[in-house]
């Protein structure tokens, strides 16, 4: 049964805490997994939270903070001492002890790695801090089970197992030379069923997938999800193997690339939450309302540029703000699609057979609707020429959208720009302004004003 938190347990965790009963609280949480505490951590208040941390064992802890909210993590760990920290990370794989470490500033990362009884932890975490973020060095952790292509079967098992518990979750076993480079890799079904004579080099697989060390962390993800694999070694220029990255991490980069670029297309600058402070939160969204308001003081500008048309045929102006919002509407469709496969590799073939292939789904999607638009704006109006013009300036309008949708994107990701951008106000405000010109332009003439 899946743990709930309730109004009751967290009341009678509350007066726990208050009389102190440490027993009873360290029962409470005896069974719970460490992801449903880390739960219970955000709704307590900071000063119970710190209670529950330092009452648990550091090897219940240490995954608990890992689970932590960025932000209650962060509180957590500035009441922390170096050597609490230290107590912490020492339970943690070595990608997760760096993450923890990370957070904190140069100084007390130096203190925290000084006060490891660890000295091969603490090796590894100077080492996985020292690669660039978003890289496949900054992901990967240390620990994996290596074996030497010269080795036995018999000897192997008997290495392995030191290895191996230094390790949560063993999906491969990879194969080095004596140079420390990466020559194939073993399943523990070939390693149990061979004989215990044959050598390493025999039995193990030479074509591996790896990895370079400097590889972007969101083109590890398409790797592995394309080859369907659930851990993926990490080596150099010189193809020695330096560690492995297992599913988990990668998860956790789509959810974090899948969380910006969603506030992105929201018209968000940067990452933040819903308990950030007003100022932070007017930091992300103010610059992307500014081009909001350029691009209405640009529309206001072309209508009024047009006010002759609008002293002839008033009618125009209320069907305004429908050629503006299918503009935004069929540019934001037309970005979306592009984005998406951009982000899943999808998107194949030039530029120029994407761009016709838009423009003629466009101007299917935009006579259909014309045609409903003109018999409409015929019925209510009794004005051939008016409804041909609004039903014209549609079609021209989505077409247009669809073509700015699909080619702005493609040019942004061309140019190294997260083409996430173009999916949010960015593309809805250009749209805007051009669906109003293009409007106004084409009525002018249809209209002969």
């Amino acid at each position: 049964m899946a743990f709930e938190i309730s109004d009751l347990f967290l009341e009678n965790l509350t007066n726990l805490i208050l009389n102190k009963d440490d027993k009873a609280i360290a029962t409470l949480f005896e069974e719970v997994h460490f992801a449903d505490i880390a739960e219970v951590l955000d709704e307590v208040s900071f000063e119970e939270a710190i209670y529950i941390i330092k009452l648990l064992d550091s090897e219940k802890t240490s995954e608990i903070l890992t689970e932590l909210e960025d932000d209650i993590r962060e509180k957590i760990l500035e009441n922390l001492s170096a050597k609490e920290i230290a107590e912490e990370v020492e339970e943690m794989d070595s990608d997760d002890a760096a993450d923890i470490i990370g957070e904190l500033s140069e100084e007390r990362q130096e203190r925290v790695i000084n006060a490891l009884e660890d000295d091969e932890l603490a090796a590894d975490i100077k080492e996985l801090l020292s690669y660039e973020d978003n890289t496949a060095g900054a992901l990967m952790a240390k620990e994996l089970v290596k074996v030497y292509e010269t080795w036995t079967v018999a000897g192997c098992m008997r290495r392995i197992r030191g290895q191996a518990k230094e390790v949560t979750r063993v999906h491969s076993i990879y194969v080095v030379d004596k140079e420390e480079k990466l020559v194939g890799r073993l399943s523990l079904k070939d390693l149990i069923i061979a004989k215990s004579d044959q050598k390493i080099a025999d039995i193990s697989k030479s074509k591996v997938d790896a990895v370079n060390v400097n590889e972007d962390d969101e083109e590890v993800a398409k790797i592995m999800a394309k080859y369907d694999l659930e851990a993926i070694p990490v080596v150099d220029e010189n193809n020695v193997l330096l560690g492995r990255i297992t599913i988990d991490d990668i998860v956790d980069v789509l959810k974090e690339e899948a969380d910006k670029d969603y506030q992105m297309a929201a018209g968000l600058t940067q990452d933040v939450d819903s308990d950030d402070s007003i100022l932070q939160l007017t930091k992300a969204r103010l610059p992307w309302l500014f081009l909001g308001l350029l691009g209405g003081i640009g529309a206001f500008l072309i209508m009024e540029g047009f006010h002759g048309v609008f002293a002839k045929y008033a009618a125009l102006f209320f069907f305004t703000p429908l050629i503006a919002a299918m503009a935004g509407n069929v540019g934001v469709q037309s970005s979306a699609i592009i984005v998406q496969g951009l982000a899943n590799d999808d998107v194949k073939g030039s530029v120029n057979s994407r761009l016709i292939k838009e423009m003629f789904l466009a101007l299917l999607n935009g006579v259909i609707l014309a045609l409903f638009l003109f018999v409409f704006v015929w019925i209510i109006k009794g004005k051939v020429d008016l409804a041909l013009a609004v039903s014209v300036s549609l079609v021209a309008v989505i077409v247009i959208a669809g073509l700015i949708g699909t080619f702005v994107p493609l040019f942004l990701n061309k140019r190294g720009i997260d083409p996430a951008i173009a999916t949010g106000p960015f593309i809805t405000t250009s749209n805007d302004i051009f669906g109003i010109l293009i409007y106004f332009m084409i009525a002018k003439m249809i209209l002969g004003i």
